[in-house]
Formats: structure tokens, C-alpha cells, sequence
């Protein structure tokens, strides 16, 4: 059909009938909202890098999922900052720990709201590696048994879900054997499986004090080059029993979303991550952009590369405008 027997524009004349042919739709319940949970009591930070984001202490936990069940979002992503740090990492899956004291009191005050752990060692470390270090380098093999440890005492706390972001290899394998052996089995796993080693994380590690104290991550972060090298790595964490996949960033890497979801049938998360985040409020704060219109944009974007749910810190705010919209 060519103009002037077919025209695109018939559907487009007006809002009903541009809803009405809407390809990708996008709802509160698709996101998750990540928490920064720090020591202390009455305690609520912002974090410089990262406006309208706020590390807070236990005790307000409650307020805050509450706000986030009232505009239907209904995930939380649970980051810990720790009192102390050790090069071990000890205070991650100690049973009195930032983390599984936050995941305590969510599922006591709200136990409808879906608690999802973040499984690493990055924030506790005093190194702000993802794992061991042996000699000065990472060492995977011997890091697998604390990442199983920390994902065990969060399930053991009430966690609902699991996510290891660490991307050392095996993990996933590990952490579903121990969860298993403890009679775990039905709690799943997200899995960060196309992690990649990314400049758009700078703010995240303000907000998380995750920062190395030397080197990189570049030898167990993904290469930001590589996407056959993705596919390898969501096939090895279906393999070793992830229940969903996710890639992380997301924007900067929609070409690998989009190559994931075609290639596997598992639900598929995307990581809207802090840098990503941040240019937006940054350019909205200087008048350069409408914050709203592409904040929306955005996120409709990795929905449509082929996201089934998106972590990120624009949850609330995307949340409020779907709902005045109803």
C-alpha cells in the first residue's frame, strides 16, 4: 500500500486513537524502586550526586514502601551501607546486618510489598571490591561461598528475592544450591547477568560508598564492547537456575536488551542505573529538557527494547504520572 491509498497518519489524528494502537505500555507494577538503607535512627540523606534520591535508616522504611504501594509500585531493590567494613565483607551476611535488619521490618510493617536483596560485596569492603582479594586480584572461586552466605541470611531475614550483581562466575549456581539445601527452593533468583564495567555508575557509588580503593572492575565486569559476550553470560545464569536476567545499564546498552529478549524466553530486567538517572535531572535542573517528557521517554524506550520489569529511581516519579492519568 503506498500514499494516497494508505496513510499512517488516520491513526495518529487523535489521543484515543493513538492509545488505542499503543505498541508498548508501561504500569507501576513493572518497576522496581531502589532503597539506600544506612545506620541510625530518623536518618534521611540526600545524595548530592543523585537529586531526589535519599539513603535512609531503618526506621523509616515503612513511611517510604508505603508511598511506593500507594502510587503501585510494588518492588523494592534493597541496597546496605554498612557500620564497619573488613576486606572480607563480614558484615554482609552477619544476621543482625543493615540489610537484614531493613528486610525484618518491611516484611513485618508491609509484608505485601516484594523485597528484593542486592547480593555483593562492593559495600562492604573495605577494598569496594565485588569479591575476595587475593594477591590484589578478585578471586572468584573463593568469593562464591560468602555471596552464597549473604543471599542465604537475607532469605533467612524474609527477603522475597535474591539479585547477585557481583558477576563472578558461578554465583548464581552456588547461591541456588545453598537456598536449596536450606529449604529454599521456591525463593527466586535475579540474576545481573550483562552487568557491564560502566562510567554511568559513578553517582550509585556516591550513594552506596562502593567506590574501589584501587584498580577496577574491568577484569569481571562485562567489556562494554562485547554483546555475543552477553548472550553467553544470560545462557550460563538460565543454565545455572536464574528466574530472571537482567542487563545493566540499561539505556547505554538497549541494543544488548533488545538481543537478550530475543534470544531467551525468561522474564528480562533492565538496570536504569544512576548515571542515566542523574543527566536527566541534571539538564531538567538547568531548563535544558523537559525532565517529565524524557524521563518517560526514556523508560518507554527499554520497555520497548524488550524490558519486562526496569530498576530505577525514577519508579515514584513515572509511578504519579501513570496515576493521574487514570
Amino acid at each position: 500500500m503506498v500514499f494516497p491509498e494508505y496513510r499512517p497518519r488516520r491513526m495518529r489524528r487523535t489521543a484515543t486513537m493513538r492509545a488505542l494502537i499503543r505498541e508498548t505500555r508501561m504500569t507501576a507494577d513493572q518497576f522496581i524502586y531502589p532503597l539506600f538503607i544506612i545506620p541510625g535512627k530518623n536518618k534521611r540523606e540526600e545524595v548530592s550526586s543523585m537529586p531526589g534520591v535519599f539513603r535512609i535508616s531503618v526506621d523509616l522504611l515503612e513511611k517510604e514502601a508505603r508511598e511506593c504501594l500507594e502510587l503501585g509500585v510494588n518492588s523494592l531493590l534493597l541496597f546496605g551501607i554498612p557500620e564497619t567494613k573488613d576486606a572480607m565483607g563480614t558484615s554482609a551476611h552477619i544476621k543482625d546486618g543493615i540489610v537484614q535488619q531493613a528486610i525484618r521490618e518491611l516484611k513485618k510493617k508491609v509484608p505485601e510489598m516484594l523485597v528484593i536483596t542486592d547480593v555483593c560485596l562492593c559495600e562492604y569492603t573495605s577494598h569496594g571490591h565485588c569479591g575476595c582479594l587475593i594477591n590484589g586480584e578478585v578471586d572468584n572461586d573463593s568469593t562464591l561461598e560468602i555471596l552464597a552466605k549473604i543471599a542465604l541470611s537475607h532469605v533467612e531475614a524474609g527477603a522475597d528475592m535474591v539479585a547477585p550483581s557481583d558477576m563472578m562466575d558461578g554465583r548464581v549456581a552456588e547461591i541456588r544450591a545453598t537456598l536449596d539445601e536450606h529449604n529454599f527452593e521456591m525463593v527466586p533468583i535475579m540474576a545481573y547477568s550483562a552487568k557491564y564495567v560502566s562510567s554511568f555508575y559513578g553517582p550509585f557509588r556516591d550513594a552506596a560508598d562502593s567506590a574501589p580503593q584501587s584498580g577496577n572492575r574491568k577484569g569481571y565486569q562485562m567489556d562494554p564492547a562485547n554483546i555475543r559476550e552477553a548472550i553467553r553470560e544470560v545462557s550460563l545464569d538460565i543454565d545455572e537456575g536464574a528466574d530472571i536476567v537482567m542487563v545493566k545499564p540499561a539505556v547505554a546498552y538497549l541494543d544488548v536488551l533488545a538481543a537478550v529478549r530475543q534470544e531467551f524466553d525468561l522474564p528480562v530486567a533492565a538496570y536504569h542505573v544512576s548515571g542515566e538517572y542523574s543527566m536527566i535531572k541534571a539538564a531538567a535542573a538547568n531548563g535544558w529538557i523537559d525532565g517529565d517528557a524524557v524521563m518517560e521517554e526514556t523508560l518507554l524506550s527499554i520497555k520497548r527494547a524488550g524490558a519486562d520489569m526496569i530498576i530505577t529511581y525514577f519508579a515514584k516519579d513515572m509511578a504519579r504520572i501513570l496515576k493521574n492519568r487514570r
